[in-house]
């Protein structure tokens, strides 16, 4: 059994279309608050733009947590640092590759017709620091894991996991 133990919490970037619907719902709702004070009705509005506003940052401001323990890596989704879901747990024994998004390595897994499910930052940096892991044959998993998490795997399936 592995005594290694890697967290990583990485913040996945807003659209901007997502904070601008933020604002909107958050003025709405200010405008409908003053409103109530003259007219009753106007409370329903108030309550209905408060509660869309707080959905809206709820499902936009998120976070997602890599755990590395155990030949297991746990990814859980953290939504505006106040409620927390594990999504998925995928084993390093049936990882295909982790290598980054642009090398060389996944040159042979480009045409493959796979679900990709994308936990990164949400952006394309320079240099680009996300990852792409292929599981099974049938997910291509999108990362943006820490130095140290990606030692933790290397030193586990030296095979599968490249640093170019």
């Amino acid at each position: 059994m592995s005594d290694t133990y890697v967290e990583c919490l990485v913040k996945a970037k807003q659209s901007s279309m997502a904070k601008f619907v933020k604002v909107i719902l958050i003025v709405l709702t200010v405008f409908f608050g003053i409103i109530m004070l003259v007219f009753a009705p106007a409370m329903i509005a108030a309550l209905i733009t408060g509660v869309g506003a707080y959905l809206v940052n709820m499902f936009t401001d998120l976070e997602y947590e890599y755990l590395y323990l155990d030949k297991e890596i746990v990814i859980d989704k953290v939504m505006a640092k106040s409620k927390r879901k594990r999504i998925a747990t995928y084993s390093v024994d049936r990882m295909e590759i982790l290598a980054p998004v642009k090398s060389y390595h996944l040159d042979n897994y480009k045409n493959r017709n796979v679900k990709e499910k994308d936990y990164s930052i949400g952006e394309v940096l320079q240099p680009d620091l996300r990852y792409a892991m292929y599981y099974e044959g049938g997910e291509r998993i999108l990362l943006s894991p820490s130095e140290d998490m990606i030692k933790a795997l290397k030193n586990v399936a030296p095979r599968k996991v490249f640093n170019d």
